[in-house]
């Protein structure tokens, strides 16, 4: 299996939240052969792997969709203002090279622009400067008509640039949109994987849209399936950079990330110490974690009655920006996790769960 493949096909591919096609086209096509196959009516991708029961049924989510951008305006010199989708730090943004997704499918080269140092004020130079202050630059000049060449318009969505790399220490890899391809490739692994194995429940596998955007596809799909446990398969913090923690059990290298509380959700209890002692026993380097965002679960867990869930990660240095580092033997264990989730969550240790 070349995990490595499948990490950098999703990794470059282009979809901000709302603009998942690229993303459910690759699922789709490495799903279809092994499962059974469907969406909802929003764009999230399900593929259901019928086990040797019916149930318990376990949801895997992990969302399609990455942080960018979208063109609100172009002004009459051709420059493009734009509107953040998802989570940004404005002080991320300047000089950051970026695609423009126009109607074609045509994907066009600009670079996010800003007043040079040179020109800023002593006072300018002491404040963050802000999205509104910013433009992308895709070579406007007065010869060169950005509307008609270009063919760009307001609610095109545009894509930060950052390319596959796997870094000298080659078990690191840095990419754009770890957050969250990894959950989208650890999807397309695990059906692999188990379409090899018995297990006595059923899986679906989802790639859910918008979640950057308030969790939304994760609200419809689980609608749909009605799952008996859930578990969102994303990137998770990493405190190992200076400034950022030093010692701290969040870094690259420290295994599944297994997550204790954030905004959105505080995890089932018996689930969590059910994962514990899956890794523990198998040896499986893990670490408890919180965050102060959010993950799919936290729409999940809420839906019919309720769904017992747990979000799983891996640390991810400089999430929500153009370049993100993991470890791939951090993403290889969380890939064994969830396996091994799947061979051991059968109807008894549903009902031993559920007490």
């Amino acid at each position: 299996m070349n995990h490595l493949q499948n990490l950098k096909e999703l990794s470059e591919a282009f979809g901000i939240s709302g603009y998942e096609d690229d993303i459910v086209e690759i699922l789709k096509g490495k799903f279809e052969k092994h499962a059974k196959v469907f969406r909802d009516r929003i764009g999230s991708i399900i593929a259901q792997k019928n086990g040797t029961a019916d149930s318990p049924k376990i949801m895997f989510a992990a969302h399609m969709d990455e942080i960018g951008f979208m063109v609100k305006e172009i002004t009459k010199e051709g420059f493009i203002k734009f509107l953040p989708i998802g989570g940004w730090w404005d002080g991320n943004l300047p000089g950051m090279r970026v695609q423009i997704k126009n109607k074609k499918g045509e994907l066009i080269p600009g670079v996010i622009g800003l007043k040079p140092i040179h020109e800023l004020s002593p006072e300018e130079r002491k404040k963050l400067p802000e999205i509104e202050q910013m433009y992308i630059d895709v070579g406007a000049t007065k010869n060169f008509q950005v509307s008609e060449k270009l063919g760009i318009k307001p609610g095109d969505p545009i894509m930060p640039v950052g390319p596959f790399v796997q870094m000298a220490n080659d078990d690191l890899l840095l990419a754009k949109a770890w957050d969250d391809r990894i959950g989208c490739a650890l999807l397309v692994d695990m059906l692999q994987e188990l379409s090899a194995i018995e297990h006595s429940n059923t899986v679906y596998l989802v790639g859910t849209v918008q979640e950057e955007v308030g969790l939304r596809g994760a609200k419809t799909s689980a609608s749909l399936i009605q799952p008996d446990f859930a578990f969102a398969l994303d990137v998770s913090i990493c405190r190992d950079t200076p400034g950022n923690g030093g010692d701290a059990n969040e870094k690259l290298g420290a295994g599944v990330a297994i997550l204790i509380y954030d905004r959105t959700m505080i995890p089932h209890k018996n689930l969590r110490d059910f994962v514990i002692e899956i890794a523990e026993t198998n040896n499986i380097p893990y670490h408890l974690t919180s965050i102060k965002g959010g993950y799919d679960t936290g729409a999940i867990h809420l839906t019919n009655f309720g769904v017992p869930s747990l979000a799983l990660g891996i640390p991810t240095r400089y999430v929500h920006s153009a370049s993100s580092i993991i470890s791939y033997e951090d993403y290889e264990n969380l890939l064994k996790l969830t396996i091994l989730i799947v061979k051991n969550l059968n109807r008894e240790v549903m009902e031993q769960i559920l007490k």
